[in-house]
């Protein structure tokens, strides 16, 4: 194939870096080189994928914006392609055909995406561009503490995964809450059974210390550029770190003032506080302005100062060292189909509140308005209210995968998907979850406050003021006992459904029918 480009001496090389690897510390950044470009783009076929919120374009964006200012300022050469460029071909494949061709680029460089989509795109797009004479390296994000593959390797062929093995390998490779002996501290692995109390009010939620940033001009290049968003954007009000330096500083007021209180409080529901004690770092991590390794380390070094309890920094450096690195590679090792997956055969649309969050089910108006205003909502919102409502419901599993992976600034398909679709959902027939994950109002009442305030009655199955959780409840187990049946962690769930008598077991079936029947007016 004839090549495009001129005969020329050896151009410069070409550094993609997508909105998700804003890491300062990469070994790209250890030198100045001036026959090296970065690239950073801000394109259409990344904000339309599906419908994300607004604060998540407006953080990616502002943060890749601080990161190639910050770049140029070390004394790389910085290529930012702008959404209203008019250069921009709006897709990341076409930009750097074109600016390979525009620097007469001899090589390109990237480090692999996350995400499979990306990882296809960008793949097909190397080995075209190689036909062309253009060399393509790609290059590892140096981010996580796991191979893509480790899962993989780790369990082999078996049909499910148990995330407590992968946890506690990880927890000897990486010498993490290890005494002298190799021994886990505290004298056990897994400290969850201490992290499930409800908060009243005691000790006080810590105060947001975020800064604030004002981005009415970027909000309006996107509204401009036709980008299509839900939620809030707070422009004039924007919480999210934009750099490394306040993203450490969040971990700094994580460590100092929540984590104490963390374990006992991860999974409090409340309407008191949108944050409670959770760590608000996920999208620094995500982003990668922060690096898990650094975030474990002191979590762990301040529970050998004495400023942290055993079961809260357990209970944290679980989420990252175990949960945030199996998923990735559950996520690697599912890829592609797993997004489309749909063991229960749910195909009911989501109700058109999941994009204004106006119903009279509390814990889900609290839920998914807080979701819309900050783009946030910490993981037991996520999977025991809105999560748990939907798979009672049959809202269809891929509908819901997009709506999450749309509304959340911290989620990106790696770590969405497998939550969303396994863990949440059970749509993969339980190859990540060994039980779907559901309650009754019993449950949300225990663990929260919203119950209370509540226009239905969280004790009623039956009737117009019944909880619409509690008959749905049954009916899931009842329809699906095929299915589920067998299931040894769902043993006490069938007994007490044996209990019924028909015509209890027959009324909850019509008030399940009829709750679905207006779930738009719920």
């Amino acid at each position: 194939m004839t090549s495009p480009f001129p005969d020329r001496e050896a151009g410069p090389v070409l550094r993609l870096v997508l909105g998700d690897q804003l890491d300062p510390q990469h070994s790209w950044f250890r030198e100045v080189r001036p026959d090296v470009v970065y690239l950073l783009m801000e394109v259409r076929s990344e904000t339309d994928y599906v419908r994300h919120h607004a604060q998540k374009v407006l953080a990616i964006f502002a943060a890749m914006r601080a990161f190639a200012t910050q770049l140029q300022a070390a004394g790389h050469r910085v290529r930012h392609v702008a959404i209203d460029d008019a250069s921009n071909r709006q897709d990341i494949p076409a930009n750097l055909d074109a600016l390979a061709l525009h620097y007469g680029a001899s090589e390109v460089q990237y480090q692999a995406p996350d995400e499979w989509r990306l990882d296809r795109a960008l793949t097909d797009w190397a080995a075209q561009a190689r036909e062309r004479a253009v060399t393509v390296t790609p290059v590892d994000s140096e981010h996580f503490l796991t191979a893509r593959d480790d899962c993989q390797r780790l369990f082999g062929d078996s049909r499910q995964w148990l995330m407590e093995r992968f946890y506690r390998e990880q927890r000897r490779k990486h010498r993490v809450l290890l005494d002298a002996d190799g021994k886990p501290e505290g004298g056990q692995w897994n400290f969850d059974a201490d992290n499930r109390k409800p908060w009243k009010g005691k000790p006080p939620a810590p105060v947001d210390t975020r800064p604030t940033h004002d981005h009415a001009a970027l909000w309006q290049v996107i509204e401009a550029a036709g980008v299509q968003t839900m939620g809030e954007p707070q422009a004039q009000a924007f919480r999210w770190p934009l750099d490394r330096s306040e993203a450490l500083a969040q971990l700094d007021h994580f460590i100092a003032h929540a984590l104490p209180y963390f374990g006992d409080y991860q999974d409090a529901l409340t309407s008191r506080s949108d944050f409670l004690f959770h760590s608000l770092l996920s999208f620094g991590l995500n982003t990668k302005m922060l690096r898990p390794r650094e975030v474990i380390d002191r979590a762990e070094a301040a529970w050998r100062a004495g400023d942290a309890p055993l079961h809260a920094v357990e209970g944290f450096i679980r989420q990252i060292l175990g949960w945030r690195e199996y998923v990735r590679g559950f996520y690697w090792a599912h890829m592609p189909g797993y997004t489309e997956v749909n063991a229960l055969g749910h195909e009911r649309p989501l109700p058109a509140w999941f994009w204004t969050g106006e119903t009279k089910m509390a814990c889900l108006a609290r839920a998914i308005g807080q979701s819309l205003e900050t783009a946030y909502a910490h993981h037991i919102q996520r999977l025991m209210v809105i999560g748990n409502f939907a798979l009672l419901a049959g809202l269809h599993p891929e509908a819901l995968h997009r709506w999450y992976l749309g509304i959340y600034i911290d989620a990106f398909e790696w770590v969405e998907a497998p939550n969303t679709l396994g863990m949440s959902q059970f749509a993969d027939g339980g190859r990540l979850a060994t039980k779907p994950y559901v309650s009754s109002a019993a449950y949300l009442d225990r663990m929260g406050d919203h119950c209370a305030g509540c226009a239905y009655d969280k004790k009623a199955r039956v009737g117009e003021r019944a909880c619409p959780f509690n008959a749905l409840y049954w009916n899931f187990f009842d329809h699906h006992r095929e299915r589920l049946g067998g299931n040894h962690r769902l043993g006490m769930v069938y007994r007490q459904l044996e209990r019924f008598s028909p015509e209890d077991l027959q009324a909850l079936r019509v008030q399940a029918q009829a709750t679905l029947a207006r779930i738009d007016v719920l």
